[in-house]
């Protein structure tokens, strides 16, 4: 193996790593598909976290400071086609390999941008919460699933853009207990 072969391959590994951690029911769901599908969706998955944490976790940090850096970083990561930072480095690979449309990446970010400034939310902006922080991940995991075929991605993205919502509406639910 090349050394940035090496590399590629650390970094995807870093992010199952990432998922293992956070998720056990994510993993046990990635290990339900092929096998040639498990390093990208854990790719996608390592991204998501790391933001969703910037906005939960980082309780004494500027959030809007590190998610911005983040947002900026990602987009350079995606241009450049390499990252020093393992998470972002994975997550481009997929997101260049599988042509993962940046609308979706800037949905998602928006969404964790709405978390910092949590309001009650009318109809519309809970729909844009949803669709950015929950149905765009699913149509990024889609276009790995569909490996190209954009024919196949259109059949299916409003039937996974409906599991995404019923995922976070089920997370809303847990949160409230």
């Amino acid at each position: 193996m090349d050394a940035k072969a090496l590399f590629d391959q650390t970094t995807l590994e870093c992010s199952r790593l990432i998922t293992q951690r956070y998720s056990t029911s994510f993993t046990l769901g990635i290990k339900t598909l092929d096998k040639k599908f498990h390093l990208p969706i854990y790719a996608i998955y390592g991204f998501v976290r790391y933001a969703d944490e910037i906005v939960d976790t980082f309780h004494d940090q500027d959030k809007a400071t590190l998610l911005e850096r983040f947002k900026k970083d990602t987009y350079e990561a995606i241009d450049a086609k390499i990252s020093l930072n393992p998470v972002l480095h994975a997550f481009q690979l997929i997101v260049n390999q599988y042509k993962i449309d940046l609308d979706l990446i800037e949905a998602f970010l928006h969404s964790m941008e709405m978390d910092l400034d949590f309001k009650k939310y009318n109809d519309s902006k809970y729909n844009e919460y949803i669709y950015g922080s929950a149905e765009v991940v699913g149509l990024m995991c889609l276009k790995v699933f569909c490996e190209g075929n954009q024919e196949m991605y259109d059949r299916l993205k409003e039937p996974a853009c409906k599991l995404g919502a019923a995922f976070q509406k089920v997370n809303f639910l847990r949160d409230i207990k």
